[in-house]
Parts: C-alpha cells; structure tokens; sequence
C-alpha cells in the first residue's frame, strides 16, 4: 500500500470513528432519560419475565441475521426491530429501550464482532427503540396498570420510525466504509430491504394480534421461536434466490467467455467473478502466450494496476493445457478474509474455471491460427530472402493502380536484371549471392519513394512500380537514379564486388493491364542488354512479340507441314585456302502473307511457346537431310545446330538425336551440337550426364561466344566440347582494341594446349581474315566468304568453287604446302550471331 493510500485509509478511520461516537453518544442519551424514568418511578414496571424474554429476545435477533449477497456486495437484515415493535405493545418505552440495549450488547460479545462493531451496533438500536417509543407517546398511546393502549395505527407509526431510524443510522456508516456515495448506498438493494420490511411488518402485526386475544405478557417467550423460524424461512428464500441468480450469473458468463479475443476473454472472467463468488476481486494470468498476461478487476470493472495486499486470502485454480495437461495459467480469486467454500460453491467455481480454460484455449487458438494467416498472408505476397514484395502482390498492386486509371498520374514499371550474377553464385557460393540480393533490395527500396512499389520477381531480377509521374519522361529520370545507387561497391566475404543491372522501362498500356506492362517491360529489359545500355525504354517498333507479329507466328504450327520453314546454311571456311568446312544451319520462314519473315520476328517468340519442339524437330531433320545430300555429292562436310537449355535437362533427348542420325545413315560425327557457354556453367548433374552420352556417341560438341562466358575456365574443365567459338564482337573491335586481340590470342592459345578447334566468328573483310591466321586461328565465318542460302545453292557453289577449286570460297594466302590443315573430326561448325537457330527442345 503506498503513502497516499494509507493516508486516505487512516482519513477514512477517523471519520467513521467519529460517526460511530455520535450515534454511541445519542444512545447514551436516550439510555440514560431511560433509566431516569424507570428510577424515579415515571413509568410502571412490567413483569420480570417480559424483560427477561425481551432481553432475549433481543440477543437472539443479533445471531438470526439474514446475509444477502447481489453483485459481490453482501448484507445482513436483523430481526431485532420486530422484538422493539412487540415489547412496546407490552411495556413501557423506557423498559424497552434498557432491555434492549442490554441484549443487543450481550448478543454482539456472543458474535464476538470487533468493539467497534458492538458500539455501533448497541447505539443504533438503542437509539431505534427510542425513536419508536417516542412515536408511541407522540401518538398518545399509554399504559395502564402495564397494558399498552393503542391503534394499529400507531403500531404502523411505529415500525416506520425504528425502520427508518435504522436506515438512517447504518447507511452513513456503511457508506463510508465502502467508499460509496451515499445516495447510491440508499439505492443499493432497495427491493430486498423493502421485501424484507414487510415479512417483519408481518410477523410484528402477528405477535400484536396474539397479545391482544392473550393478554399475557409472557407470550414474548414464544417471540424469539417465531423470529428463528421467519429467519429460517427467509434465508431459505434468500439462498435459493442467491443460488438462481448466481447460475444464471454463470450462465451469462460463460456465453459471454465465449470470444476469440484473448484480452477481452481474461476481462470478461474478471469483471463477472467477483460477483459470482462475492469476491473483492479476481484475476486471470495466461503463461503460454509471448509474454505473460495479468488481468485483474473487481466486479464489472479491469484494473490492470495495483497489487493485492499481502495478507489477502487468495484460492486459486490452475488452468491446465488440453494434451500436455501442463499450466496454462492461473485463476485467482481475492477475499478480504479466510473464507470456506461449500460444496455447491466449489462446483460453481470449477465449472467457470472449466470454461475460463476452453475460452483461453479457443481465443489463443483462434490466435494462432489469425498469426498464421497473417504470416502466410504476408508470405504469399513477399519475397522469403529479401521481403520485397512478390511477383504476385507486383500485379495484384499494379493491376489496382492501373484500374484506378491515371488520375494521379502515369503509372510505370522498371525491370531490372544484374549483370553477371551468376558468376557470383558460382565463384563465391550461393549464400553470398543471397547477401548480394539482400543488398540490392536494401538500396531500391531506400532510393525508392513511399508510393512505389520495389519488388522481386525472381533470380536475380527486381521490378519498382512507379506511380504519380508528371510525365512518362520522368520515368527514365527516376529509373536511372535507381540503378544509380547499384553501383557502389558490395562488400562480400572481405571482397568489394561490382553489381551492375540492365533496366526495361514502360508506362501503362491502355490495354492489357499488368501483364501487358510487364511484358514490354522485360521487352525493353531485353533491348538494354543486347544493346548494351543501362537502360532502355520500350519501343513499339522494336517489340519482338507485338500483336502483328504474334498474328505472324500463330501460323506457325503448320509452317512446317506446308513447306514454308525453310533451312539456309552460312559456310565456314579454312582461313589460310578457303576450303568449306563446315555448315551451321539457319532457320527461314516464308510467310504466305507476309513474305520472308526475318528470323528476329519469330525466333524469340517461339522459344517461348510450345511450339519449340516440333519446330527445332524439323529443322534438324532438314539440316541431316542437307549432310546427307552434300555427302553423296562427294562434300563430307559436318552440320551444326544449336541447343536449348531445356534440351540439356532431359535425359532422353540424347536418345532422340542419335535415332535421327541413324534414320538419315550418317555418322555421328557429322552433327556438331553448339552449347552457349552461359548455358552450361549450371553445374547441374543431368546437364553433365547429357553431354557425357553425346560424347561418348561421337556426336562433336562446340562452346558458342566464347569469352562473353562467366566462367570460362571451369567450363571447359567439365564439358567434353571439340571446339571454341570466338564471339563477332572481338573479331569487329580486335582492329581498334588491343584487349580484343587480347582476348582472341589467349583463346587460341588456349584451343592449342587444349588440342581444340577454334572458330572465328563475323569475319566480314581480308584484313581480318589475315588478322586472325596470323594469330593462329585457322577457320572463320563470315560474310567475307558467303552468306546464309539453300542446301542446293551451297552445293552449286562447292561444285563451283574459287578459281576453278571445288569446295573453295576464296583464294588462298599462301602456298598449298604452308597450309596446315584441320584434321575432319576437328572442323568447326560457324553460325552467325544475328540469325542463330533456335535452340533444339528436348
């Protein structure tokens, strides 16, 4: 208890010490007139046994008190106004108001209450058989001979002055000891007060009846027997109107448990307790949730704060979990004093804590299963690493957004991929490729504004949806401040790395919603990378899968049966004597409608569809049948396509390859598979047993773009390939680029130690064909020497040949005998970069 309330405590003390003086003083008063009249002889005396039987009567009325219980407040009603009301039928006032005082104080020690208690009670009742003697001589009622002479109107006066004066006299003091305004200590169970008013009413009027047929005094014996057998009537009254209200009071309660709110089910238990089990006060505590719950409150009121005092008497039921029967937590009820439940009240207290425990268990419950759902919620829209928003809560946003229309402003997505990830991945691990995106979604997220959504879509892939722009300009404007914050170095295992990204910028269709958005998005994505750029923004002109020319490929799943796919063959040459080596095959689509569709129309959009199977089917199926053609005609000369990354993942697909060589009777070294490096640094099991059956089939292996790879070296160490493939790109900036020749030197140095045919690539004039033998490489491709055309047009220009030479395109460097030559099993298949042959399905 702090300073304050013990101050407030003792405040209170003394003011109820002296209310209780006053009344003892007033009794005192009325005592001693009493007594004074009774000895100076103003009032006859009435028999020894009415006093006697008043006295004990008066006792008996202090034991016989009927406790009422409502609300968790508890009252007593005595019967002691009844013995007043019939010994002033009997005797004088003054003999009454003695008699009285004297049974109520023998009666009191007998109930062994506090001192206090005695005084108040003793004065208060001596005080209210004046104030019905009083009434009795304001009435003019006397007494002759001992006999009382009066109405009944007077006994109605009468029991309404000792009533009224009890009213008077014990709300104050109660009041006060409670704490409870005074008019609302007046309202406070008015009914049972008024209910009991009237059993005494009747019973006073009973005895009074008796006397005056019976005119003998010692009839007040029989009055403390009909005081015992209305008080035991009454209480049996009162206990089943306590027991009904209290089940339903149980009953109301445990509907009222019924919440899947934790806090509101602990608040509920506590407010309706008290009241049931006329406790001071209850408390809940739940242990299993994050940090244990304490509630605690009287009745129909929490109060979080404040302890209980330490003399309390506490009885506390342990609520136990469902399958562990561990505790759950703990149910506590606060009494002011020892108290001794019964057997009714035991049972009512573990049927509500039987209910507290379903409560708590179906609301914690109910809990859980809300956190859950709030987790995966949260989970089915955001990226697990990095706790980005995800590609679903990307569309479901954007859509919104673009449904709202552009009142805001225009709406505008950036894609970003980072540049050479994977080699991250594969050269530090994959934990660190994880801190690298962790880091980069930092960055987008802080450069980002509120309104804008920065979100994941996958690998290595980010998407910011922008919203509220001025202008479509300001799209470029604020993507490029975002890429911009990527370029600060990112520390990783003690190492500083660069992360560079490619960004597709688009604004919102006016048609297609989010998927259209995306879609031109990655197109524009796509443009940046193969361009070169940091950004790029979409181009109608330069989409690859507009709706024209998705019209175009609809047709092509019978391109193939009507003879409209076609397959040209670029040649690749000796660069020292111009003898043809080899032939890559290029796929050529001849439209009905629209003409010779150029590869880049369809090519990319067909390895995205389903048709890529079939369509990669026949295209190796024509270019076996070109071999086969120019072998009979006496140029053995080996035919190359390229290879899906899907192609690599099925183990089957070496199964289907060698069956169409044997279907086409040519030997497997006759087809040369081209493997883009990047595609096969994965380092995944199947891809390795894949390329382990080709190789030891026979069927030859080249490793495309050599040098634009990632990891090169390691590449090489796993994949069984025959031959390296230098990219166009050095070849065209080896003339201006001393790191370019770089480059081309190493590889076929390289080739060389590594007993492997280098190829290069876009060899387009002389001075680069000279360039490249005298570095060592010894094929090439090119336009320098042809073009792509048909299967019979490659023959006519074999059997043609260059001055006067069959099999030759272009006249020799030098001498036939400085020529090394190739050995067969060692030719390299050329392609060209800008119309390569969409990879093989599997």
């Amino acid at each position: 208890m702090t300073d304050e309330q013990k101050a407030h405590h003792n405040a209170t003390d003394r003011q109820l010490r002296l209310l209780v003086g006053l009344v003892v003083f007033v009794a005192l008063v009325a005592l001693i007139f009493s007594i004074h009249a009774i000895a100076t002889g103003l009032v006859n005396t009435p028999p020894l046994v009415a006093i006697a039987a008043l006295a004990l009567a008066a006792t008996a009325s202090t034991s016989a008190v009927v406790n009422v219980r409502v609300n968790a407040t508890k009252f007593g009603q005595s019967w002691t106004d009844i013995v007043i009301l019939v010994a002033l039928t009997v005797m004088p006032p003054p003999w009454v108001v003695v008699s009285t005082a004297v049974g109520i104080v023998i009666g009191r020690f007998l109930a062994r209450v506090s001192p206090l208690k005695v005084a108040f009670g003793t004065g208060k009742d001596t005080i209210c058989a004046a104030a019905g003697g009083l009434v009795a001589y304001a009435t003019g009622a006397h007494f002759v001979q001992g006999e009382p002479q009066f109405h009944l109107t007077t006994l109605f006066l009468m029991l309404l002055a000792v009533t009224f004066t009890d009213e008077l006299l014990i709300n104050p003091v109660i009041s006060l000891a409670t704490q409870t305004p005074l008019s609302q200590q007046i309202r406070r169970h008015l009914d049972i007060r008024l209910g009991f008013l009237a059993a005494r009413l009747i019973v006073a009027f009973f005895v009074v009846w008796l006397l005056s047929v019976n005119h003998d005094a010692q009839l007040l014996l029989v009055v403390p027997l009909l005081i015992l057998t209305m008080h035991l009537w009454y209480l049996s009254r009162i206990r089943k109107r306590d027991e009904r209200i209290s089940w339903q009071g149980l009953a109301t309660s445990a509907e009222a448990l019924n919440d899947v709110d934790l806090d509101r089910v602990m608040a509920v238990a506590v407010e309706w307790a008290p009241s049931l089990f006329s406790a001071d006060s209850a408390e809940v505590e739940v242990f299993h949730t994050d940090q244990p719950k304490v509630v605690r409150g009287t009745a129909g009121k929490v109060a979080l704060e404040g302890a209980w005092p330490a003399d309390a008497f506490v009885i506390t039921t342990v609520l136990e979990g469902r399958t562990d029967r561990r505790p759950i937590g703990e149910f506590r009820l606060r009494f002011r004093g020892p108290v001794t439940l019964n057997e009714m009240e035991n049972y009512k207290l573990r049927t509500f804590a039987s209910a507290l425990n379903t409560a708590l268990h179906n609301a914690t419950a109910y809990a859980e299963l809300e956190r859950i759902a709030i987790v995966h919620a949260h989970d089915a829209a955001h990226d697990a690493l990095t706790g980005l928003a995800n590609r679903r809560q990307l569309i479901d946003q954007g859509q919104k957004k673009i449904a709202e229309g552009h009142s805001d402003g225009v709406i505008a997505l950036l894609l970003l991929d980072l540049n050479h990830f994977k080699e991250v991945n594969d050269t530090l691990g994959h934990a660190a490729g994880d801190q690298v995106l962790k880091v980069v979604a930092d960055r987008l997220k802080s450069a980002a504004r509120p309104a804008d959504l920065v979100s994941r879509l996958g690998g290595d892939e980010f998407a910011v949806l922008l919203t509220g722009l001025p202008a479509p300009a300001v799209a470029t404007h604020r993507s490029e401040g975002l890429i911009a914050v990527l370029h600060e170095s990112i520390e990783v295992e003690g190492m500083q790395i660069s992360v560079e990204a490619s960004g597709g910028i688009a604004t919102a269709p006016s048609t297609g919603g989010i998927a259209e958005l995306l879609r031109r998005a990655d197109v524009a994505m796509y443009q940046a990378k193969r361009s070169g750029q940091r950004i790029a923004t979409y181009s109608h002109a330069r989409d690859t899968a507009d709706i024209g020319r998705f019209a175009i490929t609809g047709s092509m799943s019978s391109a193939v049966a009507d003879g409209t796919l076609t397959v040209d063959f670029q040649p690749i040459v000796d660069l020292a004597n111009g003898e043809v080596l080899a032939a890559e095959a290029l796929a050529r689509w001849h439209h009905p409608d629209h003409g010779t569709v150029d590869p880049l129309r369809f090519l990319e959009t067909v390895e995205r569809s389903g048709l890529l199977p079939a369509f990669a089917e026949a295209v190796l199926d024509q270019a076996l049948l070109a071999c086969v053609s120019w072998r009979e005609a006496g140029f053995d000369l080996p035919v190359a396509v390229n290879v899906a990354p899907r192609s690599l993942l099925d183990p089957r697909f070496p199964g289907s390859v060698m069956t169409r060589l044997r279907t086409h009777d040519l030997p497997p070294d006759r087809l040369i598979l081209e493997l883009t490096e990047t595609l096969t640094i994965s380092q995944l099991e199947v891809v390795d047993q894949v390329l382990g059956r080709f190789r030891d089939e026979g069927v030859r292996l080249a490793l495309d773009d050599f040098g634009t790879g990632y990891s090169s070296l390691s590449v090489l160490s796993r994949i069984p390939v025959h031959e390296l493939k230098i990219d166009s790109e050095f070849v065209t900036a080896m003339e201006t680029s001393p790191e370019a020749g770089a480059v081309i030197r190493s590889t076929v140095d390289l080739g060389r130690s590594l007993n492997l045919a280098v190829v290069a690539e876009g060899v387009d004039s002389e001075p680069q064909r000279r360039a490249l033998w005298e570095m060592g490489c010894t094929a090439g491709q090119g336009h320098l020497f042809a073009r792509p055309m048909t299967a019979a047009r490659l023959l006519a220009a074999l059997h043609r040949g260059s001055g006067g030479r069959p099999g030759m395109l272009a006249p020799a460097l030098h001498d036939e005998g400085a020529v090394i030559r190739l050995s067969p099993h060692r030719r390299p298949v050329p392609r060209q970069r800008s119309e390569r042959l969409p990879h093989l399905g599997g």
